[in-house]
């Protein structure tokens, strides 16, 4: 892994109180190999919350989901 990688990512385990950083481009795949290696495959792990919520905002706006047609 090399600092090429991307954007990186914060991913959350409640149940291991850990929080580790990934590059964007790995993220779907390194959730889902901490999911089943150590939770026996629940969806324990995820993207952090904070940055889930903001980039879910950015693509609303991106999207123009949010203006008012009014």
């Amino acid at each position: 892994m090399s600092d090429d990688d991307g954007p990186q990512v914060p991913i959350h385990c409640p149940e291991c109180e850990t929080t580790t950083r990934v590059p964007f481009s790995e993220l779907a795949d390194r959730i889902e190999a901490h999911n089943e290696s150590v939770h026996d495959g629940d969806d324990v792990a995820q993207v952090d919350p904070g940055v889930a919520e903001q980039f879910q905002d950015i693509v609303l706006e991106e999207s123009g989901l949010l203006e008012d047609d009014a």
